[in-house]
């Protein structure tokens, strides 16, 4: 995977932590820089820790499943994808908004539910032989950088952006994911 696909890539899986920073930022009133370096830094660390885990339990397995691990990759990508894209055009439950501010167990929470779309991209790490580290530490960075700027967006023009985030994210995600699909069809 070329450096260019990987940071399109951590853009793509950071989408749901940008479109959840973005909302958190909405509620904000006090210490916003305080709760942006709180909740970029939460996501940035579980948007980082969840691809190595998956990368992890792929690696275990990746003997056995290399005659078709380009589908599995496709597969889990796309399905990660058309998940973002359904979340994007489904109703809002805008039930979170009358809260002034967010509390530790609530970053903790939110760090995890945006992260579990990365622990399947980890997955997929181990049947490409993408190197790991490099893809860990730049997940996190994006996501830091993308949540971070989010929050203060949010503070200051509030959910606009929400949606066309989760749609940029899922098509991207969809896109490698056939990419991968297409190069490993064509290669073999």
């Amino acid at each position: 995977m070329s450096p260019w696909a990987l940071f399109i890539l951590a853009v793509g899986v950071s989408a749901d932590a940008f479109a959840v920073a973005l909302g958190k930022g909405v509620q904000l009133r006090t210490h916003i820089v305080r709760g942006a370096l709180l909740i970029a830094g939460a996501f940035g660390l579980a948007q980082a820790v969840m691809p190595l885990i998956g990368w992890l339990l792929g690696s275990t397995f990746a003997d056995a499943i290399a005659p078709f691990d380009h589908w599995i990759a496709f597969a889990l990508l796309a399905a990660i994808g058309v998940k973002m894209l359904w979340e994007a055009f489904r109703p809002d439950d805008d039930a979170e908004g009358a809260a002034s501010g967010i509390s530790a167990r609530e970053i903790v929470l939110l760090a995890l539910a945006t992260s579990i779309d990365a622990l399947a991209v980890g997955v997929s790490f181990a049947f490409l032989m993408v190197p790991v580290w490099v893809a860990v530490v730049s997940i996190g960075v994006v996501t830091f950088a993308l949540s971070f700027v989010a929050v203060l967006i949010g503070h200051r023009v509030g959910t606009r952006w929400r949606k066309p985030a989760e749609i940029i994210g899922g098509v991207v995600l969809i896109g490698i994911g056939t990419q991968i699909l297409i190069e490993h069809l064509l290669a073999g």
